[in-house]
């Protein structure tokens, strides 16, 4: 028995070795050599005109990954509407997300010698690199080579994508399936200092928690009355709050200092720092923002890996919406 699990353990080990060991920082040196700077200056176009671009990238990025792997199925569209965008947990995604794909994509196709030579899935981890850099975050270097997924459905994405009201538990779990530690996760969710939140997401926590007429008690009480503000009962759910009211256009450590103040706006954010477990690296991302980027930069690369197509799987996407 404990030789079959040995073998079964190195099988899954040499998997994950041969779908992310294909992909290398200059994969498309030769069909185009510059892919990252045309796809650069789309994404700082894009964002110039909304900085709403910068978090919607990076959460298309994630939920991206999480259901089929960074292959881009979460870019596809279909008539019936039965996609992973048209699932109940991907509607919030913001349109400017999708937006700088495609205007990215257009850009590289529009260049002689690139046209259909680099799939969306790489031109989406290449433009989630950008928007962390615009928005003061670390510049770090992608891994390309990927190739995009022919297969997206509205089912898939169940079960996926970690919820709200996770608590420590159930995030670890969830993010060691992709082969991410408790620190990669705490890092990712410091993406949320950029992001934002419709009003449904975390409303429990203000009028009804645990079904019970009160405030979640771990929220900073003067924080809360703000967020009550803002998203009163009954409130209209396209309304949407920063993740970071102290600097939501800033990458940086700031997600944090807010959980050390009791200010996370989720209980799947709070949590990392009510949590023993995991309170000592929230401290040390609070007080180190070099340590939170370098944490930062090796998760996403992990991130980046996760489930990849390459060689002859999947297939270089015309229309990053739909297959060829």
């Amino acid at each position: 028995m404990k030789i079959q699990i040995f073998l079964f353990l190195l099988l899954l080990l040499l998997h994950s070795i041969c779908c992310f060991a294909q992909l290398h920082l200059n994969f498309y040196q030769n069909s185009c050599p510059n892919v990252e700077s045309i796809v650069r200056a789309a994404v700082k176009q894009k964002f110039e005109q909304t900085f709403v671009t910068a978090p919607a990238t990076l959460r298309l990025f994630f939920h991206d990954c999480f259901v089929r792997g960074c292959d881009a199925s979460v870019l596809i569209q279909t008539n019936n509407h039965t996609s992973e965008k048209d699932n109940a947990e991907n509607l919030s995604l913001a349109g400017d997300g999708f937006d700088t794909v495609i205007k990215a994509k257009a850009a590289v196709d529009s260049v002689p010698g690139c046209k259909n030579k680099v799939s969306c899935a790489d031109i989406l981890a290449l433009a989630t690199r950008d928007v962390v850099a615009l928005t003061g975050g670390p510049s770090y270097a992608v891994e390309l080579g990927r190739r995009d997924g022919r297969i997206s459905t509205r089912k898939s994405v169940r079960h996926h994508l970690p919820k709200p009201d996770f608590g420590l538990n159930q995030l670890n779990a969830m993010f060691a399936k992709h082969g991410l530690t408790q620190t990669d996760m705490i890092a990712l969710s410091g993406a949320h200092t950029i992001g934002f939140s419709h009003c449904k997401h975390f409303s429990k926590r203000l009028y009804s928690f645990h079904s019970k007429n009160r405030i979640d008690p771990t929220f900073n009480p003067t924080y809360a009355d703000e967020l009550k503000r803002e998203c009163p009962r009954n409130v209209d759910q396209r309304i949407a709050v920063d993740m970071d009211l102290m600097s939501s256009f800033t990458f940086d450590n700031m997600y944090f200092k807010n959980l050390q103040m009791g200010k996370g706006l989720f209980t799947s954010d709070q949590v990392l720092f009510t949590d023993p477990r995991s309170r000592k690296t929230v401290n040390l991302f609070a007080s180190n923002n070099t340590a939170f980027e370098q944490a930062f930069v090796v998760a996403m690369t992990k991130l980046g890996r996760v489930g990849v197509k390459t060689k002859n799987q999947g297939e270089i996407r015309i229309d990053c919406a739909s297959v060829n």
